[in-house]
């Protein structure tokens, strides 16, 4: 069975010096809407880039997502408008949030095929780029987090085309319950398990998990 979801932009950005709470900082954080079909490799979309290689980008994070929902919370409380892809997102999608896609639900982008691998875990750049120091820990605590795809298949990708679901993930790890666990409930141990248990989660969040698992488990 499969569900569509809007997208509202793909979103391109390279990496530039931007001056955020009068600091000059390298990111790629500012992304502006694509007016024409892009196409999406294995680790990037043409045209998009990170500055910070060591955290973002990789076959893992090739793709980042943020639920547009989300966006009238954060006007309210950030008492400013936003602008498109106002996290650095590449999708604005419309009608699913962490708590409805799962680690390993597959999709279609496009010609594009593309897997959820873990939650976005937002950086210091978001917090400096607002302003607010608690941004970071603010994202945390919300769950309001987006999500990463790695790319199944390549290909082109029309500025707003329709997020087909194909398949969901083996383990029914929501991206809200992995935020959960990692971020309010990380001596779970039953639950640290049943997330590594889920073959698509990025290698990055399954060395956090299993160092948090042997610290459990040697104590």
């Amino acid at each position: 069975m499969t569900q569509d979801y809007s997208v509202l932009s793909i979103n391109l950005g390279k990496p530039a010096i931007h001056e955020f709470a009068g600091r000059q900082i390298n990111s790629g954080i500012i992304k502006r809407p694509a007016d024409s079909p892009v196409m999406l490799y294995k680790t990037h979309f043409d045209g998009d880039g990170q500055a910070d290689l060591k955290n973002h980008g990789g076959p893992d994070k090739a793709v980042c997502v943020y639920p547009a929902e989300h966006y009238s919370y954060w006007e309210t409380t950030l008492a400013r408008k936003l602008p498109a892809a106002a996290f650095g997102e590449n999708v604005t999608v419309k009608g699913l949030a962490e708590q409805d896609v799962w680690i390993g639900d597959v999709f279609q982008l496009g010609e594009a095929v593309v897997q959820v691998s873990q939650p976005r875990q937002p950086c210091v750049k978001l917090a400096l780029k607002y302003g607010i120091k608690d941004m970071v820990l603010r994202v945390q605590q919300t769950g309001f987090t987006g999500f990463y795809f790695r790319v199944l298949e390549e290909g082109y990708v029309d500025p707003r085309p329709v997020l087909k679901r194909l398949s969901r993930g083996k383990e029914s790890i929501s991206v809200w319950y992995a935020n959960e666990v990692k971020y309010r409930d990380s001596g779970n141990l039953s639950a640290i398990e049943e997330i590594l248990r889920e073959e698509a989660l990025s290698e990055s969040w399954r060395e956090s998990f299993l160092k948090k698992r042997d610290r459990l488990t040697n104590v």
